[in-house]
């Protein structure tokens, strides 16, 4: 995709949605970063129905702590994983007291040695939580960026730093969030919604639904 389609491409995405944000439900940087861990291969909707118990209940990395990790996994059972989850965030909260004062970093190389956080969920918390221009490719975003051409790549790290270089500064705040909730609700995986789509005409996918 050649460097004016990618600006027409963000711009209209930024005119359909001018504030982004993520689905997640939270109150707090702390609070987002569970929600992301719990997140991992479960959606959104099962996630906020589950923290909506548990964050009132545990809204601080000291609260969430004295849970341990029975109490926790009674919390979120409903979630996929949720036992190896519970052990990766109450172990999370003891490193948050114990190195961080039981702030989030806002620094990836402390996030990511977090148990349960990877470059994903690094970057997720940089973006969301601090405004950090990153860029967190899943799934979806890993799927848009070689289906529409705007930055295809074999890996996930390829595609997130092909789309770090190609997308103007201007949009790289907000790029995840309409790159994750295009993909998610218009080009899905297996078949994209083509004829209501606001940048098909900039798309290079060959094969479009009509």
């Amino acid at each position: 995709m050649k460097k004016d389609t990618i600006a027409q491409f963000y711009s209209r995405l930024r005119e359909a949605n001018p504030s982004p944000t993520t689905e997640l439900h939270y109150a707090t940087p702390f609070q987002l970063l569970v929600a992301v861990i719990l997140s991992a291969q479960a959606t959104d909707v099962g996630v906020n129905k589950a923290t909506a118990r548990l964050f009132p209940a545990a809204p601080t990395p000291a609260a969430m702590l004295a849970l341990g990790v029975e109490g926790l996994a009674d919390y979120i059972r409903t979630i996929g994983l949720y036992r190896s989850k519970a052990r990766n965030v109450i172990a999370t909260c003891q490193l948050l007291l114990e190195r961080h004062g039981g702030e989030v970093p806002a620094d990836r190389d402390a996030l990511e040695a977090l148990p349960g956080v990877g470059r994903k969920t690094a970057n997720v918390v940089l973006n969301t939580a601090f405004g950090q221009p990153t860029i967190a490719v899943d799934t979806h975003i890993f799927r848009l960026g070689n289906r529409t051409g705007l930055a295809p790549g074999k890996t996930v790290l390829e595609v997130e730093e092909k789309l770090l270089r190609v997308t103007p500064a201007a949009f790289r705040k907000d790029a995840h969030h309409w790159l994750i909730l295009h993909g998610r609700y218009v080009c899905k995986a297996r078949r994209p919604e083509c004829p209501r789509c606001i940048v098909a005409d900039l798309c290079a996918f060959s094969g479009k639904t009509t």
